[in-house]
């Protein structure tokens, strides 16, 4: 005969390492998300800085061409300020918003979305 507390304790053994399996996805997608958030904090530093040489850069070439100590700093920061005038007015824009919505999920997701399609290639 079939012993009921068998079942229910086959059962529950089932149910608990589902949700120990569930559990164990869970953090290996959080720390990729986590892993990916980091590298676009570490890559967007980087570039800061390399905006910030190359900008002092051509303000200082721009000031040696025009032989003057600060006319190459105000040509680089009215370009920059050209650069925020444009962001600005086009900050409604559903185009831009969703081109940086796609590049951000794609970079910071894009680990999720290949192993679903590795898995509904099997």
């Amino acid at each position: 005969m079939l012993n009921l507390g068998e079942i229910v304790q086959t059962v529950k053994s089932i149910v608990e390492t589902r949700i120990g399996i569930i559990k164990n996805e869970i953090q290996d997608e959080f720390v990729n998300v986590l892993s990916r958030l980091i590298l676009l904090v570490i890559l967007g530093s980087l570039v800061l800085l390399v905006f910030l040489f190359l900008s002092l850069s051509l303000a200082f070439f721009i000031s040696q061409v025009t032989q003057s100590p600060y006319l190459g700093f105000l040509i680089v920061a009215l370009m920059y300020l050209l650069i925020v005038l444009i962001l600005y007015l086009t900050r409604d824009s559903h185009g831009v918003q969703e081109q940086i919505n796609s590049t951000l999920k794609n970079f910071i997701f894009r680990a999720n979305s290949q192993k679903e399609e590795d898995e509904a290639g099997s």
